[in-house]
């Protein structure tokens, strides 16, 4: 009798794993479908930027215009009705979708636009994202919505005044909140916002080492502003020298225009702050 228990237990498992095995693979019969022709462009929306797409077809031409939208199509019209082109696997910061490619020659039945619904959203982990961007901007708001803590760090320069206001440090990124008031009466027409790594002090100008830094979010895109303008740039966390100063650029758009800089020291961004317990309860 044991022996009977043991064995029925032994078949339970094998069909339990059998059946969860199934479950986990899916073929494109259980995909969802996005109908498609050659005179439609059919645009995918996702809800955060998509890191990654693949097409599985040669016969589907696609392009991704912006950050978070794919737009495919297909090459040519010489396919049947209801054939398979293909494949299209999108792949955001935390989340993994794919759609069966199905040709229709009417275009009423072409799909020209398609967001990614929720129920359709596989949950996947990204090893090369640490913090999604929706994250990112989540933390950015409650900085910008909290007091400034920094008072001495500032620069004038043409009736303007660049402040640094907060420096929150979030697992591997730094958070700079800063503003700029305008006493002028010519509002600021934003030309670029450039994060800099350059020398500390410049007595020749053939000598001098600027390192760009590319801002891995930034939460205001506004591009004039008349009196006050208050932004939050993140930062990939890093070290560099005392030789070195990190720099906050806001300039103009004419050749001849206004820039301002705001100019940070190693121990600005050593002194940053862990996010408040209240700010993270708040998340």
């Amino acid at each position: 009798m044991k022996n009977f228990k043991q064995k029925i237990a032994i078949v339970v498992v094998m069909c339990t794993t059998f059946l969860l095995g199934v479950h986990a693979q899916k073929t494109y019969s259980d995909m969802e479908v996005l109908t498609v022709n050659e005179n439609i462009s059919t645009i995918i929306t996702a809800s955060e930027p998509i890191r990654l797409v693949d097409i599985s077809t040669d016969s589907v031409a696609g392009d991704k215009p912006l950050d978070n939208v794919i737009r495919i199509k297909p090459k040519t019209g010489n396919h049947n009705d209801g054939d398979v082109l293909g494949i299209v696997t999108i792949i955001t910061e935390r989340y993994r979708v794919q759609y069966a490619l199905i040709y229709t020659r009417r275009l009423q039945e072409a799909v020209s636009d398609k967001e990614v619904e929720l129920i359709e959203r596989n949950a996947f982990h990204n090893p090369e994202i640490s913090m999604s961007t929706t994250d990112m901007a989540s933390y950015c708001m409650k900085v910008w919505n909290s007091p400034a803590k920094y008072r001495s760090t500032f620069t004038k320069k043409d009736k303007m005044i660049m402040r640094l206001n907060n420096i929150y440090v979030v697992g591997e990124y730094f958070f700079i909140d800063f503003s700029v008031e305008n006493k002028t009466n010519l509002p600021f027409d934003i030309d670029e916002l450039r994060i800099k790594l350059e020398d500390k002090k410049q007595e020749k100008s053939t000598n001098v080492q600027i390192i760009e830094l590319k801002p891995a979010f930034i939460l205001d895109r506004s591009v004039r502003f008349r009196k006050g303008y208050r932004n939050v740039v993140v930062l990939k966390k890093m070290t560099f020298p005392n030789d070195k100063v990190l720099s906050v650029e806001l300039s103009e758009k004419q050749i001849s225009g206004r820039a301002i800089s705001l100019h940070l020291d190693y121990e600005d961004v050593l002194s940053a702050d862990s996010f408040d317990t209240l700010l993270l309860k708040e998340q």
